[in-house]
């Protein structure tokens, strides 16, 4: 069984509902973090960007579609998804983000929902400094997340 994504207008860094929540976003490979949504997640928690930035200076597992799982509160964790390739424009023109390295992390979030009996809850990951679109990440997450019966909820912020 399939459960449809949820939309609201909010703040994906105050996830509602009960039970386990993982709050995921898309981080690129370069180690850099001060742009974007990350600003939220560091004014509310400071350990996801230095666990980030350890992680990058670490080397260890640190590439496109992978992902970081953070504890920032009880029943609550931080999803570092690598899905973007550097910050800028390639030299063709194509934006940061790559696809299947998204599909790759989401896969990874998913098996890391399930065994937590987690809620996933993020805003419109990958279509802001990334450049992706929306209607191409959607599928992504309805396979990866919604198909396996995985509650998400899609924060617009107001």
């Amino acid at each position: 069984m399939a459960t449809d994504i949820r939309y609201v207008q909010g703040d994906a860094t105050s996830p509602a509902g009960p039970g386990n929540k993982i709050i995921v976003h898309i981080c690129n490979d370069v180690g850099g973090w001060g742009k974007g949504f990350v600003m939220a997640i560091s004014a509310r928690w400071p350990e996801p960007e230095r666990q980030y930035r350890e992680w990058f200076a670490s080397k260890e597992n640190f590439a496109l579609g992978q992902v970081q799982f953070v504890p920032v509160e009880e029943h609550t964790w931080v999803a570092n998804l690598i899905g973007q390739r550097d910050t800028r424009k390639d030299a063709a023109g194509n934006p940061p983000i790559r696809y299947d390295a998204v599909a790759a992390g989401l896969a990874k979030v998913g098996q890391f929902a399930q065994e937590r009996g987690a809620a996933v809850h993020m805003p419109r990951i990958g279509c802001g400094l990334a450049g992706g679109t929306w209607d191409r990440i959607e599928p992504l997450i309805q396979a990866q997340l919604s198909a396996k019966d995985i509650p998400v909820t899609v924060y617009d912020f107001a």
